[in-house]
């Protein structure tokens, strides 16, 4: 075992020795990577990662639920000063359920169960109101917190106590409400509306009116109402007009990027609108036969009367001209005992049409239009380069849409070709300073991720080459290896000193005369006397 283990160190050893200084530095500086990317490795895959158990927590809440969890040997973090507890994410279902069984968080919040677990005989009115109140209270909070972009939400009603009378008139309840928003978000119209609506259907008898929202910012949230809309009017015409200017601007824009190139044109426009929204009723009555102004015979009556001979005397004053009475009958009369009588009645009912309008003129009218067009000739440093032509060109294509735009009802008179130049400005200068249009693109990965993913490619790519080279010299050391070598003969060397008693002896007596030279001093006088 020994000799394999020394075989393969000779081996590790040999080929070590044979490598040059550059090649040795690769080898380590592979090595160190390695053992690094491994390291980080490890350390990602290994790391707990901590997940929130419970947000937006008192401190009681959050000491009664870390001390459980430190019962329960489970290692946990506190994080947003103290207000959020997190837990490995590993043990965050579990552990929701676990608590949830014990009661935990405890909001110190009353809401409908209460009645079902507490209720009893023994409770007073004023009691069950307040209890009452507290719950539709928590209620109505926890609902506001299911709404998008609420974190939490505190809310105050105010109940008026009834009459004692039925006649007595109630009071309108009151609310107050106090939502902590998450950082950033912005609420809709549609949002506050609906929220509005929640509240104030929510508690009995309380209007929109009386209900105040505002934020932990003491920004309220107003509703809208027809009582309320100045702002959101004006709100709602500058809107349509900077769409108008905008939608403009953009047509005209892509057309001069299409002649002159991206980025040698820039637009500006200015639009003048009309809001007035006009409603109109007409009760109209026309003749079917316009020709002739008739209309059609619905129904028709015609009586004809005739008298001649002698008789009474007719009544009524003697007259000798035609008479017409109130119905419009004509008649004759005449004087004396003989006479003739006529009576003709035509009565004719016509039809004609009758016409109810309702019109309702459409608002956003333009009433007047101006488009600026700043150009860049070709070459910048020469105004000139661009010829007159295009100039014209462009004028021209700007006359058509300022024509095409502007609404004829609005203006007296139709526009002369004077008037529509005098809406038009085409200024070519050349450009010191553009701006930047280009929009980043969203989803990209940053620049660090391709520089570290090239890293660890390129050390694969070397460990890997490293590795191949590594193997293939090592074949080649054991086929070295295996070669059959021969013996090498000894040849001791003649100034080598061949050990024996008389050169142990004079290297003791020299070693003492060096350490001890009095010793050896007496020694010699000893050895003197003898002989």
């Amino acid at each position: 075992m020994n000799e394999i283990i020394k075989k393969y160190a000779n081996q590790i050893k040999n080929f070590w020795l044979s490598r040059t200084k550059k090649q040795k530095g690769i080898y380590i500086g592979s090595l160190l990577l390695l053992i690094a990317v491994i390291a980080i490795s490890s350390f990602f895959i290994l790391k707990t990662t901590y997940v929130p158990l419970y947000s937006n927590l008192s401190a009681s809440e959050a000491g009664t639920i870390k001390q459980s969890l430190d019962t329960k040997g489970v290692k946990s973090e506190l994080a947003d000063g103290g207000t959020t507890i997190k837990v490995p994410d590993n043990v965050v279902d579990s552990l929701k359920v676990q608590l949830a069984s014990e009661g935990l968080p405890k909001t110190g919040s009353i809401d409908y169960s209460f009645f079902s677990q507490n209720a009893g005989l023994g409770t007073t009115d004023n009691e069950f109101n307040m209890i009452k109140l507290d719950a539709m209270q928590t209620e109505l909070a926890n609902l506001i917190k299911g709404i998008e972009g609420v974190q939490d939400a505190k809310v105050m009603i105010n109940l008026p106590e009834k009459g004692i009378f039925v006649t007595d008139k109630g009071e309108s309840a009151s609310a107050s409400i106090v939502l902590t928003v998450k950082p950033g978000y912005q609420f809709s119209e549609a949002q506050i509306k609906g929220l509005y609506q929640l509240v104030s259907k929510s508690v009995p008898n309380l209007p929109t009116d009386n209900i105040v929202i505002m934020n932990q910012y003491f920004e309220y949230f107003d509703l809208n109402n027809k009582n309320n809309s100045i702002a959101s009017t004006y709100s709602t015409d500058n809107d349509v007009k900077k769409q108008i200017e905008r939608d403009i601007q953009q047509q005209v824009q892509t057309m001069l990027g299409t002649l002159m190139g991206p980025g040698k044109a820039v637009v500006s426009v200015s639009a003048d609108i009309d809001f007035t929204q006009e409603k109109q009723q007409q009760d109209l009555v026309q003749p079917v036969d316009k020709d002739n102004m008739k209309g059609i015979a619905v129904s028709a009556e015609n009586i004809k009367e005739a008298f001649t001979g002698n008789g009474s005397q007719a009544g009524g004053t003697p007259q000798a001209e035609t008479t017409t009475d109130s119905s419009g009958s004509n008649y004759l009369s005449g004087t004396g005992s003989n006479g003739d009588y006529e009576k003709t009645d035509d009565k004719v009912n016509y039809e004609v049409n009758r016409i109810h309008k309702q019109i309702s003129e459409s608002p956003y009218k333009i009433r007047d239009l101006g488009i600026q067009v700043l150009v860049e000739p070709p070459n910048p440093k020469k105004t000139s380069s661009l010829s007159k032509s295009t100039i014209n060109d462009i004028t021209s294509i700007l006359g058509t849409i300022v024509r095409t735009s502007i609404d004829k009802s609005s203006i007296p008179k139709p526009l002369t070709n004077q008037d529509i130049k005098n809406k038009i400005v085409v200024s070519v200068q050349p450009f010191n300073g553009k701006t930047d249009t280009t929009i980043a693109t969203k989803g990209s990965l940053p620049w660090w991720a391709f520089v570290v993913g090239g890293v660890l490619l390129a050390a694969v790519l070397v460990l890997l080459f490293l590795f191949l080279r590594s193997k293939k010299a090592a074949r080649m050391v054991e086929g070295i290896e295996d070669v059959p070598q021969e013996e090498t003969v000894h040849i001791p060397d003649v100034n080598e000193e061949h050990e024996n008693e008389n050169t142990l002896r004079r290297k003791q007596l020299e070693k003492m005369a060096k350490d001890h030279p009095e010793d050896f001093a007496k020694l010699l006088r000893t050895w003197i006397a003898e002989e």
